[in-house]
């Protein structure tokens, strides 16, 4: 039986997206992936509204025992961390001064981060796998709507990057991505958690405990 995608995407996201699209998706969601069908959408459980951050990823984890709907996000339990989230947490802690272990990122999604791959499902041990099924048309929506809603977009990465055109220059932040091939090339020193909530502050915005 095929994933019913339309009946998994929560309620507040069904007006903002194409949901003819999303059935399509749902026909050609063959064989094993990840993550789990639960936490497919783990990342649209923000309502649009409460979207204050969007940051993006690429498509989840290929590991099993990683993926777990947020991007960049793992279980708590995860030891040691993927080489990306290990990268994310030494400039978390070179801006603020802030040491983090834990991995599961689900109090940032908590105070209105949202936290999107680009592709919301791949196959076990296959990055980049399900890039043809159509992901980024719904993912491109959601970007555009909660930067029309005046969102930070923190932007990690080329394919990120491709997506600036929807933010305002004063409400997003680009770097290159925190995966080791080119976190020397300008993720590390980028400080992008005191320059997210810097520009929440000058939005009225409660900034993020990170």
């Amino acid at each position: 039986m095929p994933v019913n995608l339309v009946d998994l995407l929560p309620e507040p996201w069904k007006p903002i997206l194409d949901l003819d699209v999303l059935a399509e998706i749902s026909e050609n969601l063959k064989g094993d992936f990840l993550p789990e069908t639960k936490n497919i959408f783990r990342a649209l459980t923000i309502e649009p509204a409460k979207v204050k951050v969007i940051i993006l990823g690429q498509d989840p984890y290929p590991n099993p025992k990683h993926a777990m709907g947020l991007a960049f996000s793992v279980n708590s339990d995860v030891t040691p961390l993927p080489s990306s989230l290990r990268n994310i947490f030494t400039e978390l802690e070179n801006d603020l001064g802030y040491k983090r272990t834990n991995g599961d990122l689900s109090d940032w999604n908590d105070q209105g981060v949202l936290l999107l791959n680009r592709t919301l499902t791949v196959a076990p041990s296959k990055s980049g796998s399900h890039e043809k099924l159509k992901w980024h048309l719904l993912t491109e929506k959601v970007v555009q709507h909660v930067a029309e809603n005046n969102a930070v977009g923190l932007l990690w990465g080329n394919q990120a990057i491709t997506l600036k055109k929807y933010f305002t220059e004063q409400s997003v932040i680009t770097s290159a991505h925190p995966s080791p091939l080119s976190s020397y090339r300008g993720f590390f020193g980028s400080k992008p958690f005191s320059t997210v909530n810097s520009k929440l502050i000058e939005k009225g915005l409660t900034p993020i405990k990170w």
